[in-house]
């Protein structure tokens, strides 16, 4: 087996990579990393790596980065509030530049895709000798890969025996989908979610709020991204990734019809939007944007109306993302942990970085909902 390494996804086969990605996810795909490399997200460094056997055909395929990251990025209230003084002198206190394996802007478990001929344990010894060469050469003081949900806890063992420390990151969101209509699933529903969700819908609906779907939003990324900026500058429990109106554009226009945008209107003003994509049976909630940060109840009118998108399209499973968990909790989706390996490029620092990690960051992990009757019957 040998690695070939691409500084960029143009200089990648494209037909070889996606032969490999696609029957993972469509956000490892060739294209995907596409609209992601042309968006110019933060000071984020792509580089590809393709494992070959012996007659030179791609086995396995996966993605890395480099990025200045907030080390102390899920820090607890009063952390944060110490940080942000700080920082007022020191703006890079505590941001390092850091080697991770993984997606940017998606959840990816695990973040790689691999045939039947190389086994989990191959591709990550492989990978790791790339990722300490690597760091060593460039300078990076950490090395992380994310993500890894319960379909791929299995890996911990691999990763421990190689010197990564496993610590748990913010965790995702996820409901099954098993109803044909929106009146099937709020029948599912107990009386008080039910209650609690309609009140809330009869608000928006009262104040003229109103939506549609479309798939063609090219010519809108400027506002889009605008709306998501507001949001992002307001966010509490995480900010990593900067969007950029170019990554709307060419999501638009390079996954056009698996990229949508549901728009949220009050009245005639464009007052939110939600960006999903479909890949494969799963719908993906991407990002949502606002245009104005008011506490006014829309943000629910809003993750409502992804659940109905997704009734509405049939897929089997939603992923509703990270934060915000107590809404979309109410809505019936269901808490699941992340976790992350990363271990420092030095080795006698390695044992110390999962300690001083912990120090630095405090994961929320939500008690699950009792939201649906226990009697609920598959629709």
């Amino acid at each position: 087996m040998r690695i070939e390494l691409y500084d960029s996804i143009t200089k990648v086969p494209r037909e070889s990579w996606n032969r490999l990605a696609r029957a993972h996810s469509e956000t490892l795909s060739w294209e995907f990393w596409q609209v992601i490399e042309r968006s110019g997200l933060n000071d984020f460094a792509y580089r590809h790596a393709m494992l070959l056997d012996e007659q030179g055909e791609p086995q396995a395929i996966t993605s890395f980065y480099s990025v200045t990251t907030d080390i102390a990025i899920f820090a607890p209230p009063g952390l944060r509030v110490f940080l942000t003084r700080i920082r007022r002198w020191f703006p890079n206190f505590l941001k390092l530049r850091m080697l991770e394996w993984g997606s940017p802007v998606t959840i990816n478990s695990p973040p790689f895709a691999r045939s039947e001929a190389l086994s989990d344990k191959q591709v990550i010894e492989a990978m790791d000798a790339v990722l300490r060469r690597t760091a060593r050469a460039e300078g990076h003081f950490l090395i992380v890969v994310r993500d890894f949900e319960p379909n791929a806890q299995n890996l911990r063992s691999i990763f421990r025996r190689r010197g990564y420390h496993w610590t748990p990151s913010l965790p995702n969101t996820y409901m099954e989908i098993r109803w044909s209509t929106p009146e099937q699933y709020w029948d599912t529903m107990r009386s008080y979610y039910r209650s609690k969700l309609k009140k809330h819908l009869k608000r928006n609906q009262q104040a003229g709020v109103h939506h549609r779907l479309v798939d063609d939003f090219e010519n809108m990324a400027e506002i889009l991204h605008h709306q998501w900026m507001v949001v992002h500058q307001h966010a509490k429990e995480f900010q990593r990734e900067t969007l950029t109106p170019t990554f709307y554009g060419e999501l638009a226009r390079t996954l056009e019809g698996r990229a949508k945008v549901i728009l949220f209107y009050r009245g005639e003003a464009l007052v939110g939007h939600a960006l999903l994509l479909v890949d494969g049976d799963m719908l993906r909630w991407l990002y949502v944007g606002r245009a104005e940060a008011e506490n006014d109840g829309l943000y629910i009118y809003i993750a409502h109306q992804v659940v109905v998108t997704a009734i509405a399209l049939g897929v089997k499973r939603l992923e509703m993302g990270l934060t915000t968990y107590p809404i979309k909790q109410d809505l019936g989706a269901e808490v699941t942990p992340i976790f992350m390996a990363l271990r420092a490029a030095s080795g006698w620092i390695n044992p110390f970085v999962g300690l001083g990690y912990a120090l630095l960051n405090h994961v929320p992990q939500p008690n699950q909902r009792p939201v649906f009757k226990t009697t609920n019957v598959a629709a």
